[in-house]
């Protein structure tokens, strides 16, 4: 059984980006929206649709705006100017009727370790008002669909860390949400509990859940975004599909040019130099060249051609986090 009952609705306002032929409902829609603390402005004018049935995802730095953004769709943080329509409702005035109807799932667990894995299920299905019989029902569906079943009887102490996510999310999903929220969903899970999520999180996709993710993993927002923006500075840096984004913001593959520890940054310098025609655009970073081309290996061929031997070579094609690095930069940001 899924877990949750959608209908996907075509109805509602049009795409403000693009040539969009049909009408699709904005469960949440945003114009020249803003948030300050005081002089600070963390978000400074974004405007942005998320489609009834569809994984939108939020990628930036820290300090991109990101957070604040997810607070405010969440009703749980005023916002500051613009618009903000969630549901069709404005959180200013129907904040408690918004937060019916959405499922969060945040960054850190917050499950009550002194309750087994049902009765953390059980528990929070009361908060929204269901009967004993619904928790019950919800609870064996929930557990069944993030396979926990043979857990139920457990503590939340007992569990891994995998497991635990599983269980946030499987409680998120309790009231049947119209709006799935999920801030960094496999944070500090180890490959196989990652790729485990990304599997419950893409049949909830398949059976009509609208979600929206912020995550720091590029091959996540690949893979579970049908659409995602790149905030940076509390503006929207760019917007479109995984694919759209490479496409428009890259190249088809990246040619990884590496001439040994011997080689300093400034021998890179002169070394670009010589093989800046054979690529779109090149990347000088202390370990490495990297060339931005449609044909890495023609690339490749014409490395040796002109006598440059480096120590290792990798042909790759490129993907959401050379976007993300181009349009944020290599800096760290504290």
């Amino acid at each position: 059984m899924e877990p949750l009952e959608t209908t996907r609705k075509v109805s509602g306002e049009p795409s403000s980006v693009g040539q969009v032929s049909e009408q699709r409902e904005s469960l949440v829609h945003v114009r020249d929206l803003r948030k300050s603390y005081g002089d600070f402005e963390a978000v400074r004018g974004i405007d942005l649709d998320v489609w009834r049935g569809e994984a939108f995802g939020f990628l930036g730095p820290n300090g991109a705006g990101k957070s604040s953004t997810m607070r405010m769709i969440g009703a749980v943080s005023p916002t500051s100017g613009g618009t903000l329509r969630i549901l069709g409702l404005d959180p200013a005035t129907d904040g408690p009727a918004i937060r019916a109807r959405l499922g969060v799932c945040p960054q850190d667990d917050t499950l009550d370790t002194e309750l087994t894995v049902r009765e953390n299920l059980t528990i929070y299905g009361r908060y929204f008002g269901l009967s004993r019989a619904e928790c019950r029902e919800r609870a064996d569906e929930l557990l069944e669909f993030v396979a926990l079943t043979e857990k139920a009887k457990v503590k939340v102490d007992e569990l891994s860390g995998g497991m635990k996510r599983r269980l946030t999310i499987a409680r998120s999903l309790v009231s049947k949400p119209d709006l799935l929220l999920l801030d960094e969903p496999t944070t500090g899970l180890d490959p196989q509990a990652r790729h485990l999520l990304w599997d419950k999180l893409f049949r909830l996709k398949q059976a009509g859940v609208t979600l929206i993710i912020t995550t720091h993993y590029m091959d996540e927002a690949e893979q579970l975004c049908d659409r995602l923006v790149v905030m940076d500075g509390g503006l929207i840096a760019a917007e479109g599909s995984p694919s759209d984004l490479i496409r428009d913001y890259s190249t088809r593959e990246v040619t990884e040019l590496r001439f040994g520890p011997d080689v300093m940054l400034a021998d890179h310098d002169a070394l670009a130099g010589k093989v800046e025609d054979l690529a779109q655009r090149i990347e000088v970073l202390p370990d490495r060249l990297l060339l931005y081309t449609d044909d890495g290996e023609r690339a490749v061929a014409a490395v040796h051609e002109r006598g440059l031997q480096p120590a290792a070579v990798l042909v790759r094609r490129s993907t959401l986090e050379d976007v993300f690095l181009r349009l944020t930069g290599r800096t760290l940001v504290d």
